[in-house]
């Protein structure tokens, strides 16, 4: 297995195995033309939308579902069948492609467009619709259905149909799920007509900034940035114990900065990292465990964060820069306690690092790919600026575009980074004939390199694949965004989310009452156990349905039902955001459905299951840190009543509580631990992680003998 690992082909194939979202039919010649033209049209205006203005909401958002959906049917088989079956042309098959996936096409493009074109009446028909109106979301809703079903399975899609038909039959429901019922005219008028269903904010968010940096990382990668991250990472952390593995972990991190895809990160970090921790010695699912934990990070590592960033920015109304620097810390305790299960796991195994000369010399990886790094410096620049996100991702692509097309010359690099830099500090950015100026002399830039260099044609070509293949990855989120749109509408139109927030914190507070009895009243009051039954229950929910769901989608869904719950206890939205999206991302990597756990797995040739296992052991901060920052919210910075001396008292306190859970899972720290100590040690952890003097100081003391007796075998085994 290990010896296929770096062909691009095979890759290519275990991502489409494991992710439905990039399992794409083959088709003809001539069909796979004009589906490139499709695609790099919509990348293209996006790109331009970006970058001069972005169109009335309704249309621009119509435009794209247009695009996505037609794209989806003739992009994605209707059947699993179609994936492998060659492509032949015939009158029932032109282009190789069904009539009626072709008249699924058209109709996703009408019923997207019919919204935008009778904008100007629209005021008058929200509310008293008329037929055409009906018959039109009718099929958008079908049509919409049918394609998420084709890109991320039946889950979603059935969510959406259940949820539906509670809004029809609502009268027979029981107990406090009981409302007066709606008619299909009032569903559809409101999913379709309204800005709560289908053109909502998780479409909007999508078509306004998912896309661009989907895209964004896809040309990043292209240009070699990609590489630099897992080399750099290699050259720093490769020659200490368990080498391997620690460069998983920060190449997985520095990848993730610009992929928010966990599949794809566990394929591509995981052909380098992967063999070279079996290797190394250590087991081959530990192996896979590691790569396929490290990877889900990327999605929580600023700062691009898979959608779940701008969704917050969103819903949330704050600040991009907010959202970014509230994740930084949970991120790092994710890979802190990743780290620290490995170098456990390596010093238990006595495994060395990798031998320095077989590692990449730092500066010469910086010396060869330094100008890669050049486009996230900008995209980063402008982001923290002030500007949108789009304008920063339009930005942050066109230097992806520059320094792929001069290959990767430094001084054209540079010269871009310097153009970009002095128009924000002259505060042109935003301005248009600065933004023409700025891209005519890079244009100018990269026809030369383009022209003069006889690979010219060739880094030409693959810039405009990586727009086609940029719009071929988002294409799936853009349908899952618009279903889950209806699923907000059914929330909004019949009030059932607060309906089941009310179900959540009366069953919390049954528990928290039983719970009362038991456990010591010095360290739990009848508050904080309240919150922490709905909590775990929230965890669940957001875990079972990541199974089945996206990341994205699953995010959008239990913030519109469960943040409710945890803001009636007192949680801050933020806070509440955190929680429910961090549980989302764990679904990767939690069995049954751990899909980059079984990734990973395959390309170790380990057992999926005992793979997922450990993987969700090895995620055990990220599944905790959710319930610190919650407790001590001051850990994500930008919340209400933070102190500088509480951020550092949780963030330790955590990060203790991290290393002491670490040892007691690994059952080695200076030592091999025996049960006891381990037990304890675990305890402690919990302890320290559990934000309050009293369950800190209860901590160490229950962690100090197991301290004492690790230094006293550690110095008992140097002796002998």
């Amino acid at each position: 297995m290990t010896a296929g690992l770096t062909d691009p082909a095979s890759l290519q194939k275990l991502e489409e195995t494991f992710d439905p979202e990039v399992r794409f039919r083959p088709v003809l010649p001539g069909t796979g033309w004009l589906i490139a033209g499709l695609l790099f049209s919509l990348s293209m205006f996006h790109f331009y939308t970006a970058g001069f203005g972005l169109l009335r909401e309704t249309t621009h958002r119509g435009i794209h579902m247009a695009f996505v959906a037609a794209l989806i049917f003739l992009v994605f088989p209707a059947r699993s069948s179609g994936l492998t079956a060659p492509p032949r042309a015939s009158w029932h098959h032109p282009g190789g492609i069904g009539l009626f996936d072709w008249a699924l096409a058209i109709a996703a493009v009408t019923a997207s467009l019919y919204v935008p074109w009778i904008y100007d009446d629209l005021a008058f028909r929200v509310g008293n619709p008329l037929a055409s109106d009906v018959i039109m979301g009718s099929l958008a809703i079908l049509v919409l259905l049918e394609a998420t079903r084709r890109t991320i399975g039946w889950a979603l899609p059935a969510i959406a149909i259940g949820l539906m038909a509670y809004a029809m039959f609502g009268r027979s429901m029981p107990g406090i799920l009981a409302h007066p019922g709606n008619s299909w005219t009032s569903i559809v008028n409101h999913q379709y007509l309204t800005s709560q269903g289908i053109y909502g904010v998780a479409l909007g968010v999508v078509a306004t900034y998912v896309f661009h940096y989907v895209l964004f990382g896809v040309l990043a990668t292209r240009i070699g940035l990609g590489r630099l991250f897992i080399d750099l990472a290699s050259a720093l952390a490769g020659r200490y114990a368990g080498g391997p593995a620690k460069v998983s972990i920060f190449g997985s991190a520095m990848f993730g900065m610009i992929s928010g895809s966990s599949i794809a990160n566990t394929v591509t970090v995981g052909s380098l990292t992967i063999p070279a921790m079996t290797r190394l010695g250590y087991p081959r699912h530990f192996a896979a465990a590691v790569e396929a934990t490290s990877s889900t990070g990327g999605q929580i590592t600023p700062p691009i964060m898979g959608a779940a960033a701008f969704l917050m920015v969103e819903f949330l109304n704050l600040p991009y820069a907010s959202i970014i620097l509230a994740a930084v810390v949970p991120a790092c305790m994710h890979f802190f306690g990743v780290f620290w299960q490995v170098h456990f796991e390596a010093k238990k195994l006595g495994l060395r690092g990798i031998p320095v000369e077989e590692l990449p010399n730092v500066r010469e990886v910086l010396r060869r790919d330094w100008p890669t790094s050049i486009p996230l410096f900008v995209l980063l620049i402008v982001l923290f600026s002030g500007f949108t996100p789009y304008l920063a991702a339009f930005w942050g692509i066109t230097a992806c575009v520059v320094v792929g097309l001069t290959n990767r010359r430094g001084d054209v690099a540079l010269g871009f980074l310097a153009m970009v830099v002095l128009a924000d500090l002259a505060g042109g950015l935003s301005e248009g004939w600065v933004t023409l100026l700025i891209l005519a002399i890079a244009a100018a830039a990269c026809a030369v390199s383009v022209t003069r260099d006889r690979l010219g044609r060739e880094r030409l070509a693959e810039i405009g694949d990586a727009f086609v293949v940029g719009a071929k990855y988002a294409i799936a989120v853009g349908a899952a965004a618009a279903t889950v749109g209806l699923i907000i509408g059914v929330v909004t139109l019949t009030g059932v989310g607060f309906k089941i927030s009310s179900i959540v914190t009366t069953t919390a507070g049954v528990l928290a009452e039983l719970s009362g009895s038991v456990l010591p009243a010095f360290l739990f009051d009848a508050k904080s156990l309240t919150l922490f039954f709905t909590l775990v229950m929230t965890a669940i929910v957001c875990i079972l349905l990541g199974c089945g769901v996206p990341t994205t989608a699953t995010y959008i869904i239990m913030v519109t039902v469960a943040a409710p719950t945890l803001g009636m206890l007192g949680v801050e939205p933020i806070v509440a955001h955190f929680f429910v999206f961090y549980f989302g991302v764990l679904a990767d990597i939690t069995p049954p459905v751990a899909l980059a756990a079984y990734a990973a797995a395959s390309m170790a040739g380990a057992d999926p299951f005992r793979t997922g296992n450990t993987a969700f052991r090895l995620a055990l901060a990220k599944a905790l840190v959710p319930f610190v920052f919650v407790y001590g919210p001051s850990m994500l910075i930008v919340t209400q009543g933070f102190t500088l001396g509480n951020f550092v008292f949780v963030s330790v306190t955590c990060a203790a509580g991290v290393i002491s859970l670490a040892a007691a899972l690994t059952g080695f720290a200076l030592a091999h631990m025996p049960v006891w100590q381990r037990t304890l040690a675990g305890v402690a952890g919990l302890l320290l992680m559990a934000p309050g003097t009293t369950a800190t100081l209860t901590g160490l003391a229950v962690a100090l003998p197991v301290l004492v007796a690790q230094v006293v075998t550690a110095r008992g085994l140097r002796a002998a």
